[in-house]
């Protein structure tokens, strides 16, 4: 990528989008074009095709969706679908009328199959049902997938798409109901802390693991290969490590400073056993993680009390 080059990262206020603009910003690029969802609402064809056809970015970082946890997944099931095929639909019909140099399409782990052999390779996708809960989600991200690859089929279009693993990290969401496992660990244990409860109680048996993925390390990874891949298909973007949701409550307790107990209530559901990236393609490309699990959560938590407390 030149570094005049104009830019657009669809959903930069995002932990994600925020992220690789941070990580672009550093590398020395300037000429980026964003909208806040106030002010284009990438649902509407209308407003999409009006944004490209005026703005005509060179390159465009599809890390735009609506996202949430377990429960806003299960819970606002046809929002998740249609939502996300329609924000992708747009931003790729669009990237690839108005002559987008590259497009880099960002999708999720929950795309493979539930019960999908571990560690999980790129092969593995349409192998198998999908985990229930979050499988509207899912259908969006496959959907985008094969959107790329058949603009890349067709009309010739550099598009390629990266599947993050578990994400946390700045500007991440710690709403009660609808965050992530992490972000939604790092508040309740703090606000346990404050509140001296005597205990902490955490949805499952605590036995699924995990793998987590500090954004700016995702940042990384989606600027090296935005820079050195070009290929159909799919990456995985993970660190190749996990952790039980049991031992992961244990590192935020200790990083937060909570002194109650944990308990497991195990009426609620587990989802998926099991989600380990495999990442033996990302590593062959000549990328590897570098924040670690404990360091990346001390600085997310320092990040939640800046904003959230603080603030």
């Amino acid at each position: 990528m030149d570094k005049n080059a104009k830019i657009y990262i669809a959903g930069h206020r995002g932990m994600v989008g925020s992220a690789i603009h941070r990580k672009l910003q550093n590398e020395g690029f300037t000429n980026f074009v964003t909208r806040t969802s106030d002010q284009i609402d990438l649902r509407d064809q209308q407003q999409v095709k009006d944004f490209f056809e005026l703005e005509k970015p060179d390159y465009v970082f599809l890390a735009a969706a609506k996202v949430g946890g377990i429960v806003a997944n299960n819970t606002y099931r046809a929002e998740f679908l249609y939502d996300n095929l329609q924000i992708q639909n747009n931003v790729i019909h669009n990237a690839y009328l108005n002559g987008v140099k590259k497009l880099m399409f960002l999708g999720s782990s929950c795309i493979y199959p539930k019960l999908a052999p571990q560690p999980l390779k790129e092969d593995y996708l349409l192998t198998g049902p999908l985990e229930p809960t979050n499988e509207p989600y899912a259908i969006a991200k496959i959907a985008g997938i094969k959107m790329c690859d058949a603009y890349r089929d067709q009309y010739g279009c550099n598009f390629i798409s990266v599947m993050p693993t578990n994400l946390y990290g700045y500007n991440d969401n710690y709403h009660p109901q609808n965050s992530h496992v992490l972000p939604a660990l790092i508040r309740r244990f703090h606000e346990a802390k404050e509140q001296n409860l005597p205990e902490v109680v955490i949805w499952g048996s605590g036995s699924p693991k995990r793998e987590f993925l500090f954004a700016d390390d995702l940042a990384e990874a989606c600027f090296y290969l935005m820079q050195n891949y070009n290929e159909p298909g799919l990456v995985n973007i993970g660190t190749g490590e996990d952790i039980s949701i049991k031992d992961l409550a244990l590192l935020v307790k200790n990083i937060t400073g909570f002194e109650g107990g944990i308990t497991f209530d195990t009426t609620k559901p587990d989802g998926t056993p099991r989600k380990l990236m495999d990442v033996t393609k990302l590593h062959n490309q000549g990328w590897k993680h570098k924040i670690e699990l404990e360091e990346g959560i001390a600085l997310a938590y320092s990040d939640f009390l800046n904003k959230y407390i603080n603030a």
